[in-house]
């Protein structure tokens, strides 16, 4: 049979059909292999280390990632023999560092990025102030809302800062009142939008 001619789809059509009879199926080359895969966000790689290297306590803290509020791992460390009160302080002020500090390279692939401004300080109670308060040297009101969400949440995450109710009251440098918030389930996957929901503190 001479299948040589101008008309290549009826070979093709005569081919398919020989390697039917023939037992073999025919089977058609995808040409569209779809976009390049690519990493998924906000899942770190199974070599990274969860911690920065050095010793002290293992804690968690809140970055965004997607949008939304995500924990990773670190280190905070704490001086032995601290008193309660002291050790809150040091604590907030550990979390609050590495909530200031840059992702990893890895954590930065992944999508990680932190909006607490460095250079805050925290403190504990004062006067009238109740026992639970933490004192940031910038003004809660003044943090953007994802800042805000990340100090709220990692502070309402930590059993070394929390209040027994899983809320945390912040105040600032001034005598502006204190507010105790809370870290929701909303706050935390829309925290651009969301404000941590907070009430008043009276004797602040």
């Amino acid at each position: 049979m001479n299948i040589r001619g101008g008309r290549p789809w009826l070979a093709t059509a005569v081919l398919a059909t020989l390697l039917t009879g023939c037992g073999i199926r025919a089977t058609q080359v995808p040409t569209d292999f779809g976009p390049a895969p690519s990493r998924v966000p906000c899942a770190l790689s199974g070599t990274e280390p969860s911690t920065r290297a050095g010793r002290g306590i293992p804690v968690q803290v809140f970055l965004l990632c997607a949008s939304q509020l995500v924990t990773v791992d670190r280190l905070v460390r704490i001086p032995d023999g601290a008193a309660e009160a002291a050790r809150r302080v040091l604590v907030a002020q550990g979390l609050l560092d590495q909530l200031t500090e840059k992702p990893s390279s890895a954590e930065k692939q992944a999508g990680y990025v932190t909006d607490v401004p460095g250079g805050i300080k925290v403190g504990g109670p004062r006067g009238t102030d109740p026992g639970d308060t933490f004192r940031l040297s910038t003004r809660p009101e003044d943090l953007t809302s994802y800042g805000l969400a990340q100090i709220v949440c990692t502070f309402a995450d930590s059993e070394a800062t929390t209040a027994d109710d899983g809320t945390v009251v912040l105040g600032g440098p001034d005598r502006q009142p204190l507010r105790r918030y809370e870290c929701t389930a909303e706050v935390r996957s829309r925290p651009g939008t969301v404000a941590p929901p907070s009430t008043e503190v009276p004797g602040g």
